[in-house]
């Protein structure tokens, strides 16, 4: 799949599920309507679509949400992609979680032939945890990220840089995943979803961040890649990287080779764009996967070049969904 600018795209997002048993303030409202059971696509239908993903050229698959673990049945569907590294089909199957439900799975994750995983993690503070994510239990997270390490499972934190709200942690979350072994990734806020906060006052730059950090330890640019968004530094104290995700101060879109699938089985081609194509309905019309393998084509044909993210006090979020559709 090349799309009108040269990149192959050979990265699949899968949101398993828009749910999740957190409801972080730049993520979700307090009061979230969750998507009716019948439209969501079931376990097997994600199979066939990842299938149909596989053989049109995709090599990794990033399983999302919501929060995928809460997904009832999820480890089927993470053990039968799991087979499709084993025949040499895909290179990579992945896992971004909240970590809640990692004490119970990350044994079954690591045994499915899931190597590596994201937790969100954006405090090691438990009071400023709960506050953030609403109602999150920091030591239930925790328990679980030592779990996946337990289990051999690299580690890798996703924190949102989130001005007044954690920007005295980074130090520490710095410190803390050199101790055990993770990288670290900071994260700037979207604005994608309305989620009843000001993100002119949650919004901050990434640069600035470096610059902070570099006054306490010495960072240098690396070419490492894992196929993602991120660009990494190498920390010599530590011996880690962290990375840098930074849709506003400078977009990651030149070289984008992902596309998102929500569990509706609607495709976004970008991020930050309403474009999307529906693949419940080729998926569910015929037992063969030439019309879901069409449409699929067609849209990446409508790829576009970039988003253009802006957060203004005055402006509504430019993508109305929330992020635990898309799947980030």
């Amino acid at each position: 799949m090349i799309d009108p600018f040269g990149r192959r795209v050979t990265y699949l997002r899968v949101s398993v599920t828009d749910r999740c048993d957190l409801r972080c303030v730049y993520c979700m409202g307090e009061d979230m309507h969750f998507l009716p059971r019948e439209d969501v696509l079931s376990l097997e239908e994600l199979e066939r679509l990842c299938g149909a993903f596989i053989r049109l050229g995709v090599r990794k698959i990033r399983l999302t949400g919501g929060e995928p673990l809460v997904r009832r049945n999820v480890m089927s569907l993470i053990t039968n992609l799991g087979r499709r590294m084993a025949d040499g089909a895909l290179d990579e199957l992945t896992l971004t979680t909240n970590g809640t439900q990692l004490a119970k799975y990350a044994g079954d994750l690591a045994r499915a032939g899931v190597r590596r995983i994201n937790v969100s993690l954006d405090s090691l503070d438990p009071e400023r945890f709960r506050a953030i994510t609403r109602w999150g239990k920091l030591e239930q997270v925790i328990e679980g990220i030592m779990a996946a390490k337990a289990a051999g499972l690299a580690v890798k934190i996703n924190t949102v840089a989130l001005k007044g709200a954690n920007e005295d942690e980074f130090d520490h979350l710095v410190d803390w995943c050199g101790g055990h072994g993770f990288d670290l990734t900071f994260i700037e806020t979207m604005p994608v979803g309305e989620v009843h906060a000001d993100r002119t006052e949650q919004y901050l730059p990434l640069s600035l961040v470096r610059q902070r950090l570099e006054r306490r330890w010495t960072l240098s640019d690396t070419d490492f890649c894992t196929g993602g968004p991120s660009r990494y530094v190498s920390v010599a104290e530590t011996g880690r990287r962290i990375g840098f995700i930074t849709p506003m101060t400078h977009n990651f879109c030149e070289s984008c080779n992902r596309v998102r699938v929500t569990c509706t089985g609607t495709l976004f081609m970008c991020l930050g764009r309403e474009d999307a194509a529906d693949l419940r309905a080729p998926l569910r019309a015929s037992e063969s996967d030439s019309l879901l393998e069409t449409a699929v084509a067609e849209a990446i044909a409508r790829k576009p070049k970039g988003h253009d993210f802006v957060i203004d006090r005055d402006a509504h979020p430019e993508v109305t969904r929330h992020m635990s559709v898309t799947g980030g």
